[in-house]
């Protein structure tokens, strides 16, 4: 199983997230920190299920009950996370994101 590494754009986005979260609702930021493991997870076991978000290597998993995409690429010795981002912002900057 590849292991995932989050750039360090992706791991500011989770991060701020989690911030505005807690901010919030203490309960409501351990549901978004389970569910991004979660989707992580998922990501990890079976890469190629998730669709293809553009170009020909970018594919995109959805955080479940939460407003946010996981942008990734499957290399040969990893997975790796460009950005966690809302889904209320541009796409394009989480695209901007890939190399």
């Amino acid at each position: 199983m590849l292991k995932i590494e989050l750039s360090p754009a992706a791991e500011i986005d989770f991060d701020n997230a989690v911030a505005w979260y807690e901010a919030h609702d203490e309960g409501v930021k351990i549901d978004f920190i389970e569910a991004v493991d979660s989707t992580l997870k998922f990501v990890q076991a079976s890469p190629a299920s998730f669709p293809i978000a553009h170009g020909s290597t970018v594919r995109k998993a959805l955080v479940k009950k939460f407003p946010f995409i996981v942008l990734f690429t499957v290399e040969a010795d990893r997975i790796y996370v460009y950005s966690v981002f809302h889904t209320s912002r541009n796409p394009i900057v989480g695209r901007g994101r890939v190399g």
